[in-house]
């Protein structure tokens, strides 16, 4: 089968690869019908992550199941599914109270790599939500964004406790920030400010429910949000980048007894522990638990009430994967669609 193999920074190839097997009783494989180029791919792909000789790419995915192994109960060959990036059994103390992202059998799906024709999923029950009926093609788009970005941002509003009355702050205008943006409004945020300096990003923000847009960063960007808010800060605030900038905006941005969200995977990334003590903020985040959040927003999805797929500003068949790495590493595109 043809999938992604990253070989070293920078060079990314579609290559022939031995098609996947059942390895595991509660294994599944299935067909994948999309995949996508996330934001994290872009730390190997730039070399700030070490690349380790030719690795398998992608851990986004929705398809069709194939084959399932024999201790597989819930999910059937034929199912339409979408699962989460990290693999878990969701009966575990730690998936029952909603962090399966850290379940103690968890796998990282990134670690099988789903831009290929062919995905091997572990703990296919635990992992896989089968899709009701059959998805348009813009549903299908959101379910792929489901199955990372739209379940991270998700996750970074709900951390941040975005709700009525408040002001949402959102740190970060990449795929995961603009789908909080979505998610906080969702969640009845009155408020959600948006920083940004790119303009297709601001416009995508503004359809997602974005309120107001803040161009300045740093201290800059810390004062323009207080200015927005009387001088107080946000109650809630999104970070979604992992960079020590951005996380000290958010949590800068954010007002004494606020809740800060944090899903940007972090490098180099240093916290003040006096700073941070005098910040009196309230700090959540990490991997985030996708699969606690998968039910409701496939539903959300199908009846066609948010549409996440809007985040995917480039789409390209699987052939074609190098060129999408190279677009979202240019800031060319926002979201990569990968067609199989």
């Amino acid at each position: 089968m043809r999938a992604v193999v990253m070989h070293a920074p920078g060079d990314v190839r579609v290559e022939d690869v031995k098609p996947p097997e059942i390895v595991e009783p509660t294994d599944a494989v299935i067909r994948v019908t999309a995949a996508c180029v996330c934001g994290s791919d872009l730390w190997p792909y730039r070399g700030v992550e070490e690349v380790n000789g030719p690795t398998r790419m992608g851990h986004e995915y929705i398809g069709v199941v194939e084959r399932i192994g024999a201790g597989v109960r819930d999910i059937e060959v034929g199912d339409f599914v979408v699962g989460s990036f990290v693999a878990s059994d969701n009966t575990c103390e730690i998936c029952r109270a909603g962090y399966q992202s850290r379940c103690v059998h968890q796998v990282m799906m990134g670690a099988i790599g789903t831009q290929a024709e062919y995905a091997r999923v572990p703990l296919a029950d635990g992992t896989l939500v089968k899709v009701p009926g059959e998805p348009t093609p813009e549903q299908a788009r959101g379910l792929l964004a489901a199955s990372d970005v739209l379940g991270t941002g998700w996750f970074a509003a709900v951390a941040a406790q975005a709700g009525p009355g408040r002001t949402v702050a959102v740190v970060g205008d990449g795929a995961v920030g603009l789908l909080g943006v979505l998610a906080a409004r969702h969640l009845g945020a009155e408020r959600v400010i948006a920083m940004s300096r790119h303009a297709d990003r601001q416009a995508l923000a503004r359809r997602f429910g974005a309120t107001d847009i803040v161009e300045e960063r740093g201290e800059e960007g810390v004062a323009r949000i207080k200015e927005l808010t009387g001088g107080y800060g946000a109650h809630s605030t999104i970070e979604a980048v992992g960079t020590q900038e951005s996380m000290q905006q958010a949590i800068g941005a954010t007002r004494p007894g606020g809740h800060v969200g944090y899903v940007g995977v972090a490098h180099g990334v240093e916290l003040d522990g006096l700073e941070l003590f005098f910040a009196t903020v309230n700090l959540l985040g990490g991997p985030a638990p996708v699969r606690r959040f998968l039910p409701e927003l496939v539903d959300l999805i199908m009846a066609d009430r948010i549409d996440p797929g809007a985040v995917f500003d480039l789409t390209l068949p699987l052939e074609e994967a190098a060129e999408g790495y190279r677009a979202m590493d240019e800031r060319r595109a926002t979201k990569v669609l990968l067609t199989l």
